[in-house]
C-alpha cells in the first residue's frame, strides 16, 4: 500500500495587532471596529442605549449582516452630536390649562334647557 503524502498545514490567519484607541486614518488598510460593548465602554454609555439608538439610526454605526460595529470615526461622530453649549437652566414646561367653559361665549339666540328665567314655549 502507498504512503500517503504529507499533508500541508493550514496557516493560521495573522496575529491582529493590539487594539489602539488612536482615529483610524483613511489609508489604514484594516480599520478597527469595535463591538457595541466596546463602544459603550470608550462612550461611557450603557450598551442598551448605544444599541436602541443604533436600531433607531439615530448614531452612526455600520451594520456587517446582521452584527452592529462601531469605527473610530462613528464615535467621534456621535461624540460631536452630542456637545451642546451649556445654556443655563432649562425653561419651565408647565401645561397651559385649557380655557374654561365659562369663559365661552354665549349665544343670545338659543334658550339654555337649565334656564329657567325663559318660559317654556309650546307651539
Amino acid at each position: 500500500m502507498p504512503a500517503n503524502p504529507p499533508r500541508a498545514r493550514r496557516q493560521l490567519p495573522p496575529a491582529t495587532p493590539a487594539p489602539n484607541h488612536r482615529a483610524a486614518h483613511h489609508d489604514d488598510p484594516h480599520p478597527r471596529l469595535y463591538t457595541p460593548a466596546e463602544a459603550a465602554v470608550l462612550l461611557r454609555v450603557s450598551e442598551s442605549w448605544l444599541r436602541r439608538r443604533a436600531g433607531r439610526r439615530q448614531v452612526p454605526c455600520t451594520f456587517l449582516g446582521k452584527h452592529l460595529r462601531f469605527s473610530a470615526a462613528d464615535l467621534a461622530a456621535i461624540i460631536a452630536a452630542a456637545a451642546e453649549p451649556a445654556t443655563g437652566r432649562r425653561p419651565n414646561r408647565r401645561r397651559q390649562r385649557p380655557p374654561a367653559i365659562t369663559d365661552l361665549p354665549r349665544t343670545e339666540g338659543h334658550a339654555s334647557m337649565t334656564d329657567a328665567s325663559q318660559p317654556h314655549r309650546t307651539e
